[in-house]
């Protein structure tokens, strides 16, 4: 047997099998036939000319030709004039009988989502961000097309950063010392990676966080040992010499909403400068802070409120000892996380370990680095901020003056700053509510889910409330199915 293969059309091809006693024509009309009965070549499809298939072939003219003729007798080709040949519309696929699949309709998700973590993702500025990767193309030197030689990411997007994270967050921000990623968990697992060749074995962590970023250290063979969470945020006290690290969110606690007091950040450092331990600041949503006004109402159970109605803290962590924080920020709530940027401040001794884990190459996009460095530079970026500031502001007064209508008896907490809320609940109703939630058609989450499994202290019932998450166009229904779900008094 032998085989040959020609290309044409929308890299189609053409296989003949000459097999013994079967001539050049014959096997050539078999191996259209068959092309155009199992739907390699879709009808429609036109094919080259007689001579053009001859030449990639090397066969005569006149064997294309015969063949051609044979198969538009047959039915499965149509031949008109300055129309060409094409494949006919009744050469479609034959399915065996056995190989037809019943289709079965698609399960429906929730037709709303209050799912704590997400921006609006309608509220992506589409245009802008067009307009800055038109100009970021229209400038990129060449050099930027070809694989990236500098593991820490464009010069041009960590000298933006570094100008906008000193503005903005009051980070102390070299671009030498920021490191690109494509995401806070990329970014996280590359500190893992370091801190276990550090020798590190133990990190604290908040006692309500991210349950994946638990296991993300855990699976890098590192034990994490939750803090107590109360109304001044993180029990920073609570460090102990034996911890190489602790993970921190001071600027918003997830979920609980509150801000680390600056006693309690003060006591975090001393503690890093004590033992040579390392502070790692998650400032996942810091640019959203819709006040200055004292304290949120006292977040129920989860501590005793301050005594002092002082204005809390909403600068970076960072800034009071930049060798012993590293600062983690990220682009996914302010634009989106399908965009998979983030980025790294890192202490100075650290730069030479993290870029080592990151690898040689680059793992983020370039031109979309090339075009972020753009927006910011321009002012795109606060022009959007400032934007949709605006919008989260509005649907959490909205959602506070629903409750405070239809909800009066449920108490409201973490008002002050990001994307979500805590709504405390009776005690034993979490499920039931969330269980409700999903009858109505939306997407919650509890409190409980946010625990850390060896968290101490009472166990606190509650819905982490993501106002930040459904497009303008869903935000009415949802809030509607919110207030159908909730428990009477």
């Amino acid at each position: 047997m032998t085989e040959s293969w020609a290309t044409f059309g929308a890299d189609l091809h053409l296989q003949l099998d000459l097999t013994a006693g079967r001539g050049l024509r014959a096997g050539l009309t078999e191996a259209l036939r068959e092309a155009a009965r199992g739907g390699r070549l879709a009808a429609g499809t036109r094919l080259p000319s007689s001579r053009s298939l001859a030449a990639d072939l090397g066969i005569a003219r006149n064997t294309v030709a015969e063949a051609y003729a044979e198969l538009v007798a047959e039915g499965w080709l149509t031949a008109r004039q300055g129309s060409g040949t094409r494949v006919a519309e009744r050469a479609r696929p034959r399915r065996p009988a056995a190989a037809v699949h019943v289709r079965r309709p698609a399960r429906k998700g929730p037709a709303y989502s209050l799912i704590p973590g997400s921006p609006d993702l309608g509220g992506f500025p589409r245009t802008a961000w067009l307009s800055a990767a038109r100009r970021a193309l229209t400038d990129a030197p060449n050099e930027a097309f070809g694989y990236a030689v500098d593991p820490r990411g464009r010069i041009e997007l960590r000298q933006a950063l570094a100008g906008y994270l000193a503005r903005a967050r009051g980070v102390y921000a070299d671009p030498e010392r920021i490191v690109l990623c494509a995401g806070f968990v990329h970014g996280l697992t590359l500190l893992a990676g370091v801190l276990r060749a550090r020798r590190v074995r133990e990190v604290a962590v908040e006692g309500y966080g991210l349950d994946f970023h638990r296991d993300l250290l855990v699976r890098a063979g590192l034990r994490t040992r939750p803090l107590g969470v109360d109304a001044e945020g993180a029990r920073t006290g609570e460090l102990t010499a034996t911890t190489g690290a602790v993970l921190l969110t001071p600027a918003h606690q997830f979920p609980t909403g509150v801000a680390l007091t600056p006693a309690r950040r003060a006591a975090a450092v001393d503690w890093a400068r004590t033992t040579g331990g390392l502070i790692l600041e998650d400032d996942y949503d810091g640019e959203f802070r819709y006040d200055r006004q004292p304290v949120d109402p006292t977040p129920w159970q989860l501590g005793e409120r301050p005594s002092s109605r002082q204005r809390l803290p909403v600068g970076a962590l960072q800034a009071l000892d930049p060798e012993r924080v590293i600062y983690l920020g990220t682009a996914s709530k302010s634009l989106a996380p399908g965009l998979r940027l983030a980025w790294m401040v890192l202490p100075d001794g650290l730069v030479r370990e993290v870029i080592e884990a990151k690898g040689a190459v680059d793992v983020c996009g370039t031109l979309d680095q090339l075009t972020l460095a753009e927006f910011i530079r321009s002012g795109a970026y606060d022009r959007h901020v400032r934007k949709m500031r605006l919008q989260y502001r509005r649907r959490r007064n909205e959602l506070i003056a629903r409750l405070a209508t239809d909800a009066p008896h449920l108490r409201v907490s973490g008002v002050a700053a990001g994307l979500h809320i805590v709504l405390e609940l009776p005690p034993g109703t979490e499920r039931d509510v969330i269980r409700s939630a999903a009858w109505q058609g939306l997407a919650v989450q509890g409190l409980s889910h946010f625990r850390h499994p060896d968290a101490i202290g009472p166990r606190s019932d509650g819905l982490v409330v993501g106002y930040g998450t459904p497009t303008d166009s869903q935000w009415s229904g949802a809030l509607d199915a919110l207030m159908r779900a909730l428990p009477e008094p």
